[in-house]
């Protein structure tokens, strides 16, 4: 079974996600495909797709976005999860708690492309990664630098699709 990851990453952490992903599925006996949206064409020769996006703002990027517009007929055949990447910080903090809401446009999206299930997973930022005004709105919030990306509940989501893939028809995969 042939699975394409692909993920929106504006600074490369949701990129690394993805990756995770895709060598989880590997281990677990499907091949698996990494590509940018942007390069993604057809979807023919892939038996399920996984897409997620970064967050920022609480919107998906522009490029997940329009893979999702381009494709969403090819998609609403296939099985197909989402994941988002994005909080940041301490979770039992409120700013964090905020930014682990759904996206504003994952209804839109999930309509659109018949997902079945979306995960959101904690994010990462590296101030050397940001402009100089990001820089300094970021030096208002100290504890959100930092990765908070927890990588056995990534392998755990991505052993969850495989099981759902290499079972006898495929289910929904906890949210």
């Amino acid at each position: 079974m042939r699975v394409l990851v692909t993920a929106a990453s504006r600074h490369g952490a949701t990129a690394e996600i993805a990756d995770a992903i895709a060598e989880s599925l590997e281990r677990r006996g499907l091949e698996a495909d990494v590509l940018h949206p942007n390069h993604v064409g057809s979807l023919d020769g892939y038996d399920a797709v996984v897409l997620g996006s970064a967050v920022y703002s609480g919107h998906w990027s522009e490029d997940a976005k329009l893979l999702v517009h381009r494709s969403a007929h090819a998609l609403s055949h296939k099985p197909l999860w989402l994941f988002s990447s994005g909080p940041v910080g301490d979770p039992s903090t409120k700013m964090a708690q905020q930014m682990e809401a759904d996206p504003v446009d994952l209804e839109e999206i999930r309509a659109a492309s018949h997902a079945l299930g979306h995960h959101m997973f904690a994010g990462k930022l590296d101030r050397r990664e940001l402009s100089f005004g990001q820089r300094i709105a970021l030096s208002l919030f100290p504890g959100l630098q930092g990765d908070f990306r927890d990588w056995d509940e990534i392998d755990g989501w991505a052993e969850e699709i495989a099981t759902a893939l290499t079972q006898t028809g495929v289910v929904g995969v906890a949210t």
